[in-house]
């Protein structure tokens, strides 16, 4: 919160709402005390998970006995949790400490937007109108994971120049970097490297894109639903098993190549051997309560 009136305004709507959405870890629960019957739901901000998270983090046991009860006294707090699939349901209870009751299998509200044909047709118009990219060609957006130690960093581990060199008659590069990372990226490639940092919303950008190319992120079990191409380029892919872990074999679970350098990602783009039926296969395990209607669903067990 970037002013002390945000931080009060906070306070005062949790300590007097009936019902507390949340989408994160937000370590202000732990010191409030919410009214009986209050309903906390934590929507969370991902559809499936690769890496550990909550207790389930590899670092939380280096932590000290205070932020540890702190940690869980946060997850205490949460009533209800909203799941996508029964793959997800198992994940949030390891992770948060929840009982399979707190356990709302409606589906994920966000994942609603790609079920809504006119909705993505509007969004699509306007970036459209925002990037202007000839019908011609496909776009490749690449959206890395964010990673704690590179909030400073400069440089972009893809080799934008060399994929240009080869693909520029074909694709489109779209770019989105984490908004904490301070990058110096100089777009030597006008009309065909676009910075789509800005965009906010990642789902409306996946509406016009044709390749996903990512690593360690959650946008693949969102993506998967619209039944595209994904590449999975984890460069650092030894040094982040150690340090976040998977919950599963990262190969086995990613429903793409994986690749470790910008010349192993133009060799599997010009070979162009997408396994699409593996990505119906990934959407339909992550996704299974994810049927469009998640919203309805959700205000209808809480409500009604």
């Amino acid at each position: 919160m970037k002013k002390p009136t945000h931080w009060i305004q906070a306070v005062y709507h949790l300590a007097t709402s009936r019902i507390i959405f949340v989408d994160n870890y937000f370590g202000i629960l732990a010191k409030m005390n919410l009214r009986p019957n209050v309903l906390l739901i934590q929507l969370w901000h991902a559809a499936g998970a690769i890496k550990r998270f909550g207790l389930e983090d590899p670092t939380f046991g280096f932590r000290s006995k205070h932020a540890q009860q702190r940690i869980r006294m946060v997850y205490r707090r949460f009533t209800h949790v909203v799941v996508g699939s029964d793959e997800m349901s198992a994940i949030f209870r390891k992770s948060f400490g929840v009982s399979d009751e707190a356990i709302l299998r409606c589906g994920v509200p966000r994942t609603d937007f790609f079920f809504r044909p006119i909705e993505m047709k509007s969004v699509e118009l306007i970036l459209r109108r925002k990037f202007p990219v000839t019908s011609k060609k496909k776009i490749v957006l690449y959206a890395p994971t964010f990673r704690d130690n590179e909030t400073s960093n400069s440089t972009i581990p893809f080799d934008v120049e060399k994929f240009c060199d080869v693909f520029c008659d074909e694709y489109v590069l779209f770019l989105r970097l984490h908004p904490a990372i301070t990058h110096d990226f100089h777009n030597r490639y006008p009309g065909i490297v676009y910075d789509v940092s800005d965009v906010t919303n990642v789902n409306e950008l996946l509406v016009i894109t044709d390749i996903l190319i990512t690593d360690y992120s959650s946008i693949p079990f969102e993506f998967s639903i619209l039944k595209r191409p994904m590449i999975f380029f984890a460069y650092d892919l030894a040094e982040y098993r150690q340090t976040r872990g998977f919950w599963t074999d990262y190969d086995e679970l990613v429903p793409g190549p994986v690749v470790t350098d910008t010349e192993g990602l133009i060799r599997v783009m010009k070979e162009g051997n997408y396994d699409i039926q593996r990505i119906r296969d990934f959407a339909d395990q992550w996704n299974q309560y994810s049927t469009g209607t998640s919203s309805e669903k959700l205000i209808n067990l809480l409500y009604k």
